[in-house]
């Protein structure tokens, strides 16, 4: 083996050297880079969104305060009024005073479903 062989022999010892030596720091260089990440990660998570830098945080959008136009509908189309808990007339209120005290009476069974219906009929002149 002459000396081209010794040449070519030591280019490829040291061409094997290179390239794993490459891989081997490559490798070393992605597990650093890996437990930076996760560090960095884990901070993130521990510290509040307020804490982020500006340039990641959200803005803050505030919708402007506009105020509805108040929509009247015209008379023509308006509810007309309901009932209303008024108290009855003057000559009214004593009828339904009676009627009260006989259904109080009813319910206490003092009155009898038909007595009642007979004394209501009676109050009210049917």
């Amino acid at each position: 083996m002459g000396l081209l062989g010794m040449m070519a022999r030591t280019a490829v010892v040291a061409g094997t050297a290179t390239a794993v030596s490459g891989r081997v720091s490559r490798r070393q260089q992605a597990r650093y880079q890996q437990k930076a990440d996760a560090q960095a990660y884990q901070e993130q998570q521990a510290a509040p969104a307020e804490q982020a830098p500006p340039e990641y945080q959200q803005p803050q959008y505030q919708q402007p305060q506009y105020q509805q136009p108040q929509y009247q509908q015209p008379a023509q189309y308006q509810q007309p009024p309901q009932y209303s808990d008024a108290p009855p007339p003057a000559g009214q209120q004593d009828l339904v005073a009676e009627i009260k005290k006989l259904a109080a009476m009813k319910d206490q069974g003092i009155l009898s479903e038909e007595e009642f219906a007979a004394a209501k009929s009676k109050l009210l002149g049917v």
